[in-house]
């Protein structure tokens, strides 16, 4: 296949990709109308997603085994409870109290957290364009948020403040399992960190909650299935392989779609309605990302 053909089609996954992910929240908000708690919910999610993973850690062998210590099995493990169960928790329940348009904008931060964390851990300089993006994307929240501050008052807040848990718990899953990743291969870490991230959701479940997983309506189990697979397995694999096409900086430009794709699907799906302070404020989230994430 020629290179612009391949381009061509990279971008096609990585859009298709971006809109499917966008879509989960949109589900979930669909879900809690059927009176499910997050925790039930987000166990349906994993349940289901889980033969795949399973079927694709079996089928892909990391990519450099001779590399791979034990050690680095631990990491995948912590990597996988922090990246895939914590932020997919926080991010559930964060999703109870605000909408899923907003829900979004919020996780739309997690490049800037990256390039903090690896400041404060790494020692990774930041320069001062980044700075200004980064302040630039954390008053675009502000202007997205006052709206619903004044209308919605400490609900909203605490949605956010989970929803932002969850950005910066998937922000630092990307710094920390980095390393790992060329040892392991994409794909092959991707599967196992979504096991493990079940397996933990599995403990969650069974240590706190008291619900019994069978009584939902059948509409529940539907919107499961359709999330395990459309908004989680096959987005993160054409995701993957958008990025190893078009290269990290290139998809996170095709990612600002997220938002935008976030606040149609809520509005067709969910009624949601959203402010032209809300667009601003989208915009502004939207344009610091994107200089975050632009190379030199």
């Amino acid at each position: 296949m020629k290179s612009e053909n391949k381009t061509s089609l990279a971008i096609i996954l990585a859009v298709l990709g971006v809109v499917l992910f966008s879509a989960k929240a949109v589900l979930v908000k669909l879900a809690y109308q059927f009176e499910i708690d997050a925790v039930p919910l987000l166990l349906l999610r994993m349940v289901f997603s889980l033969p795949v993973y399973v079927t694709m850690a079996v089928i892909k062998r990391p990519s450099n085994p001779e590399s791979i210590k034990k050690k680095d099995y631990l990491w995948l493990v912590l990597f996988g409870i922090i990246g895939y169960y914590l932020a997919s928790y926080f991010d559930f329940l964060g999703l109870v109290y605000i909408k899923a348009s907003l829900e979004r904008i919020i996780l739309f931060v997690y490049p800037t957290l990256v390039l903090l964390i690896s400041m404060i851990f790494l020692k990774k300089p930041i320069t001062k364009l980044q700075v200004f993006a980064i302040v630039i994307t954390y008053l675009g929240i502000i202007i997205t948020f006052s709206d619903e501050l004044d209308s919605s008052g400490e609900n909203v807040l605490l949605g956010g403040i989970l929803i932002f848990c969850s950005a910066l718990t998937y922000a630092s899953y990307l710094v920390g399992s980095g390393w790992l990743i060329p040892k392991f291969g994409a794909t092959t870490f991707t599967s196992y960190a979504m096991i493990v991230s079940c397996l933990a959701v599995m403990v969650h479940f069974y240590l706190f909650e008291s619900v019994d997983l069978f009584h939902f309506p059948k509409e529940v189990y539907y919107l499961g299935v359709t999330m395990a697979i459309l908004s989680t397995v096959i987005p993160s694999y054409l995701v993957s392989a958008a990025i190893k096409q078009l290269g990290a900086s290139n998809f996170s430009i095709i990612g600002s779609l997220g938002p935008i794709s976030t606040i149609l699907l809520a509005n067709i799906f969910l009624d949601e309605s959203i402010t032209f302070t809300q667009i601003i404020g989208t915009i502004v989230v939207i344009i610091g990302v994107f200089i975050v994430s632009k190379r030199k």
